[in-house]
């Protein structure tokens, strides 16, 4: 037994991370504990206190000696059997923060007292009883070296996240990689959100978007299960880093995310304002474009959740073919250029792949003027998808609305309700006797053009875009009338068709669509 030396209340010793240190049922384990057949006498939610010392003695004022943490170990044989002594001590060990209890049963108490069973069991203080005499200085040397071991792989795991964020800061990882990092050490979903609460880069770690970010705003003002640590440097705050529910690290959870918030504030620091505001629409559409989203309901989560709100709103897709960010920019300003187009419109946009698009969320729908008006500041053509009520309508917007955005010029506004045809091919999707009517009646036109360089395929399309006009037809072919009316010639006798008859041009770009 040690002896019960009285110390200084300042003199505190460090305290572990809690993630590091085992938890009373974790103690119970041991096998030197396991052979005194312990018995839980008060359990459930108390044995998840973490334990951080073992402390021996058996005097009823220990409580005045403890310093919160600790797994008592006593025979009690300085302990009073009344009950109201009992109680007085029960109540003095939940004071001073006791992990719990391991009495050893013999001649001062061959059973528990009902008394001190019912204190420990009101102030939520696991206790256990053993029915054999085991060595204390055994177990206390068994909990000692888990809970040192415990430290020492927090330690290791500490400076193996400090080397790995540190890393990401000095390559100049985006937001998105050092969220990735985040919740790849967690082992659970982390969410990078704008002070208002608005999600800047998202990694859900095998969530859907449906479940980890319906309703964001509210979730996370009500914090419930979430653990969060702001994104701040030289008094400013930009943000704040969210981790979802998930399991213990050795280094603490708040660790992580505390140096993932720095890798991403001295990413800020560097690279100023821009990523944040344009890393939400780049990964939205991404996700839209490529179809790596699990449905509508995960869409309209990371819609939601990026601030473009979807209940109750016209939904629509603008494309601007041969278009960079910039012009994705230029897109959205133009939309939302006088007050009360900014109060009624919400959009989002990016650059992929060589278009521009756009997501727009509107009150009432988008006026032809201020169409016209993003066209002219993006310099390209503006192809409109459908004005539609719900995500999955919009999503099956999208192909249609990029087929007609390849076909527009400079400053052309189209929209997709006006292009029936397309439309047509757009819901036929991939059906293979499309593809066939495609290749059977454009083959003759692709074989001479592979083996002459020609342009036949490229001429037909300006003729089918411009059915009532040769003038026009050939301006957009960028060929003199007399060479584009030879070509015509060419493409009818190749064809065994009659240009003028509108059954067959129907056909052909029936079937030029097709073959996008």
């Amino acid at each position: 037994m040690s002896s019960d030396r009285p110390e200084d209340g300042s003199a505190r010793t460090d305290r572990p991370d809690d993630a590091a240190l085992p938890r009373v049922r974790d103690v119970l384990e041991a096998g030197v504990l396991l052979r005194g057949d312990p018995q839980v006498l008060v359990g459930g939610p108390a044995l998840d206190a973490r334990v951080r010392w073992v402390h021996v003695s058996d005097s009823d004022r220990v409580a005045g000696l403890l310093d919160g943490g600790e797994l008592l170990l006593t025979t009690a044989a300085g302990w009073s059997g009344a009950d109201a002594a009992l109680r007085t001590t029960a109540a003095s060990l939940a004071a001073a923060g006791v992990a719990g209890v391991v009495l050893e049963l013999g001649a001062r108490f061959p059973v528990a007292p009902p008394a001190l069973v019912a204190a420990c069991r009101a102030h939520g203080i696991a206790l256990v009883a053993l029915e054999r005499v085991v060595k204390f200085v055994a177990v206390t040397e068994a909990v000692h070296r888990r809970i040192i071991s415990g430290q020492l792989e927090a330690l290791q795991e500490r400076q193996r996240l400090h080397e790995l964020f540190t890393g990401l800061t000095l390559r100049g990882a985006p937001a998105d990689t050092v969220v990735h990092a985040a919740a790849r050490a967690l082992a659970a979903p982390v969410v990078l959100e704008t002070l208002g609460r608005e999600v800047v880069t998202a990694e859900l770690w095998g969530d859907s978007a449906g479940e980890a970010l319906a309703d964001w705003a509210a979730r996370s003002r009500a914090g419930d299960g979430l653990l969060a640590v702001p994104v701040e440097a030289r008094g400013a705050r930009w943000g704040t880093l969210v981790a979802l529910p998930g399991p213990e690290h050795p280094a603490g959870r708040t660790t992580v995310l505390e140096l993932a918030a720095t890798a991403l504030a001295l990413g800020r620091l560097a690279d100023g304002p821009g990523e944040w505001a344009t890393l939400p629409a780049r990964e939205l559409i991404d996700i839209v474009l490529t179809g790596r989203h699990a449905g509508e309901g995960d869409v309209t989560a990371r819609l939601q959740a990026a601030g473009l709100p979807v209940r109750g709103r016209v939904l629509s897709v603008l494309i601007a073919e041969g278009a960079d960010a910039a012009a994705a920019d230029a897109l959205i300003a133009a939309l939302t250029d006088d007050g009360a187009s900014r109060a009624a419109i919400r959009a989002l946009g990016a650059e992929h792949e060589g278009a521009a698009l756009v997501l727009v969320s509107a009150a009432t729908g988008i006026r032809s003027a201020a169409l016209r008006r993003a066209a002219d500041a993006a310099g390209t053509g503006l192809a409109v998808g459908p004005e539609v009520s719900t995500v999955a309508q919009l999503l099956a917007s999208v192909r249609p609305t990029r087929l007609l955005a390849a076909r527009l010029r400079a400053g052309e506004v189209r929209r997709v309700d006006d292009r029936p045809l397309t439309r047509l091919v757009t819901e036929l999707g991939d059906d293979h006797r499309l593809q066939d009517h495609a290749e059977r009646l454009l083959a003759p036109l692709i074989r001479y053009d592979e083996q002459h360089q020609g342009d036949l395929v490229r001429v037909l399309g300006a003729v089918v875009a411009h059915p009532g006009s040769r003038t026009a037809a050939a301006s957009a072919s960028h060929l003199s009338r007399s060479v584009f009316y030879q070509r015509l010639a060419v493409i009818s006798d190749l064809l065994g068709v009659d240009l003028d008859d509108g059954e067959t041009l129907a056909a052909l770009h029936l079937a030029l669509l097709a073959r996008g």
